[in-house]
């Protein structure tokens, strides 16, 4: 795990001053999760780099006192995460201050500075662009292109002219929140580290939601405290602030479509959600983990599926309290069913396309005009991408199940039709890393019921 800093101001050797540690020699730091290394691989007049290099012990993580991780084999002690912050607070804690006795006015004024980070886990280019290109710096990844397992792991370099204590803060912040897998617990303490290391650059960072959803650990009520604190703008100024446009997050598709889905129907203010086409219940167990949703219907045609979907949730080994909040159900998208009425919000994740295109429209009269939640969150593959799959032959589908794939064009005539009929609005949300040609894998509608 390591970071880099570079400045060339003139002379760059006062970065050793500004980040409290002389050029001149090695320091290790004992960390509760390995040791620290800082060192100056270059160290001249006209340009000096610090880096510190982590070396995290894999066994403490799982054996050691206060172990944070159950499995042996790991990416933690590769890759730039929640334990770089940690370093970078302990290691750096007065320069991530602003502090420096030797050099206060240097201290306060922006310079021109470099951070390398090797190995960064942050699902492909466009989320780390969207997290620090705000913040004035310019940003370059290694590798520039990589497929879609590659590319969730990239060399980032960031450039700027900046203090060095900002810098500091921007990577103590948003390296864990690209990563979104933090080590340890998180509780009211960890609100107060964020509105700290976030006063004067967060309360105005478009992203400003999904950096505290992701750097809380999705806690929404640590997460709304955090963004009621932070928030400095008027309550007319919010209602007219632009939403996420990529609602992302690192990992794999599946992941990262359902976190888009999740979050969307968290934004609804639903609390009784139906998962229309449910499969072994993925989407449900994520429901389950948000106190917001105190009713969860899972629906599918396959018993079999159900099944999968009640091992998958323990519903025999739940309190009663967590039990009552799930029911499954078996039933089809393409017919009424009065016990799906009055909800607040339906999920359709990846289930359109398994229905033959002859019963859309059975589809669409059971779900927009019998059943007829307040929102609806569908989501399906995005047809022009699968090019970018070497396994999928030139006009092929993503499943064997499939028995269509809609391209944008084709997904937004059907949906702008359908909430036209209906009596409903839609977005469009792309989810996953997006091509500039080809655009992202999965396309999502969020419908909204108009008034």
């Amino acid at each position: 795990m390591l970071l880099t800093l570079s400045t060339t101001h003139r002379p760059a050797t006062d970065l050793g001053y500004l980040l409290h540690k002389n050029p001149a020699r090695a320091q290790v730091f004992d960390l509760s999760f390995g040791k620290a290394h800082v060192f100056y691989p270059e160290a001249s007049e006209e340009r000096c780099t610090a880096a510190l290099l982590l070396d995290v012990d894999p066994v403490g993580l799982v054996r050691g006192r206060g172990a944070v991780l159950t499995d042996y084999v790991n990416d933690r002690p590769y890759i730039a995460s929640s334990f770089l912050s940690v370093a970078i607070s302990r290691v750096f804690g007065s320069a991530l201050g602003g502090r420096s006795a030797e050099r206060p006015e240097l201290a306060a004024q922006p310079l021109p500075l470099t951070a390398g980070i090797a190995a960064l886990r942050c699902g492909g280019e466009a989320p780390v662009r969207e997290l620090f290109e705000p913040l004035g710096y310019e940003v370059a990844l290694d590798p520039p292109d990589a497929d879609a397992a590659a590319g969730r792991y990239r060399n980032v370099t960031l450039s700027g002219k900046t203090r060095v204590a900002d810098l500091l803060t921007h990577l103590y912040v948003l390296i864990p929140a690209l990563d979104d897998r933090k080590h340890y617990w998180i509780g009211d303490d960890e609100v107060e580290k964020l509105v700290a290391r976030g006063k004067g650059w967060l309360e105005t960072h478009p992203r400003r939601e999904t950096i505290a959803r992701r750097y809380l650990k999705h806690r929404g009520t640590l997460v709304d405290e955090a963004l009621a604190r932070l928030s400095d703008v008027s309550a007319e100024d919010e209602a007219s602030r632009e939403p996420d446009p990529v609602p992302w997050t690192a990992g794999p598709l599946a992941e990262q479509r359902m976190a888009a889905v999740v979050r969307a129907l968290a934004d609804s203010g639903a609390s009784r959600v139906l998962d229309l086409g449910c499969g072994e219940g993925r989407l449900l167990e994520s429901l389950m983990a948000a106190p917001q949703f105190t009713e969860i219907v899972g629906v599918d045609v396959s018993v079999g599926a159900l099944t999968r979907a009640e091992r998958r949730l323990k519903l025999e080994r739940l309190p009663d309290r967590q039990r009552g909040r799930v029911r499954l159900l078996q039933g089809s998208l393409t017919y009424r069913d009065r016990r799906l009425a009055g909800y607040d919000a339906a999920a359709v994740v990846e289930a359109l396309e398994h229905l033959d295109p002859g019963r859309l429209p059975m589809f669409e009269q059971a779900l927009f005009t019998h059943a007829r939640p307040e929102t609806v969150v569908l989501t399906t593959p995005n047809r022009e991408y699968n090019v970018l799959y070497p396994g999928i032959p030139e006009g092929g589908l993503r499943h064997p199940d499939h028995r269509f794939e809609w391209t944008r064009a084709e997904f937004r005539a059907w949906a702008d039709g359908v909430a036209n009929a209906h009596g409903y609005t839609v977005s469009h949300l792309p989810v996953g890393e997006i091509d500039a040609e080809h655009g992202a894998p999965t396309q999502m509608g969020v419908f909204r019921r108009c008034a």
